[in-house]
């Protein structure tokens, strides 16, 4: 007979992993629906439904259940029983929550950086730079959104602190809504010439500098939600600070 121990030891015994798990169906239909979220493809207050989802999608409803219940945690459906599920309205409140912790999080990672980041780390990072400007020329917007994001996160990366831009990452998707919605010509050519101040400072390691760019850069999304909320008034709730 086994000891106890032995016992847990074998209810705990787990086995080796040959390779890493490719995304689960769950994740692959969380995904998707949340960048339609964000790009505003599903916009605010639109109804979905399990049944809708999983048939467009060519899946079963319990993963669509599942990515259904993570979207509604981070704030982004209205799941109400027997009712309608929808995507939730534009919350002011929520954005600039994310707005605050983004500005201590990246303040704080560009003072590292400023201490850490070596040439070839610089070098990358212009050439990320290099690529927005030639999404600016094709007016690539979507390529533009996604190359910003890039060089913030391979700022905390190569700084060390990958880390925070996970943290930043589960929270500026509110923000994000209100960014895709703001994207224009001029807008990319701001962001743009902002990200080359930024890497400036950071390459003559004058953190102080490099911070107030950082605020300047993040402080125009309280103009960009009046400007949208007096375009698409519907798509906010009425949670304003």
């Amino acid at each position: 007979m086994k000891s106890a121990e032995n016992a847990e030891m074998d209810v705990w015994s787990l086995p080796t992993l040959d390779e890493p798990a490719r995304p689960s169906v769950a994740d692959q239909v969380f995904d998707t629906l949340q960048q339609h979220i964000l790009s505003l493809a599903l916009p605010p207050g639109r109804k979905l439904s399990e049944v809708e989802v999983a048939g467009q999608m060519g899946v079963s409803r319990q993963p669509v259940r599942d990515a259904f219940y993570r979207l509604s945690k981070l704030g982004f459906l209205n799941i109400r029983p027997q009712r309608a599920t929808t995507v939730s309205l534009i919350s002011e409140a929520a954005i600039l929550r994310a707005k605050f912790i983004r500005t201590a999080l990246e303040a704080e990672t560009f003072a590292k950086a400023c201490e850490t980041l070596t040439p070839a780390d610089l070098r990358a990072l212009q050439a990320l730079i290099d690529a927005q400007a030639d999404a600016v020329r094709r007016d690539a917007r979507q390529d533009f959104h996604r190359l910003d994001d890039q060089f913030h996160r391979e700022i905390c990366e190569r700084s060390g602190v990958g880390f925070a831009w996970d943290l930043i990452h589960e929270s500026k998707a509110h923000m994000d809504r209100v960014r895709m919605l703001s994207l224009s010509t001029a807008s990319q050519k701001m962001a743009l010439e902002e990200h080359r101040e930024i890497l400036d400072a950071i390459s003559r390691r004058d953190s102080a500098t490099a911070i107030v760019i950082l605020r300047k850069h993040l402080s125009r999304i309280r103009n960009l939600i009046e400007q949208i909320r007096a375009e698409n008034h519907s798509w906010f709730m009425g949670d304003a600070p």
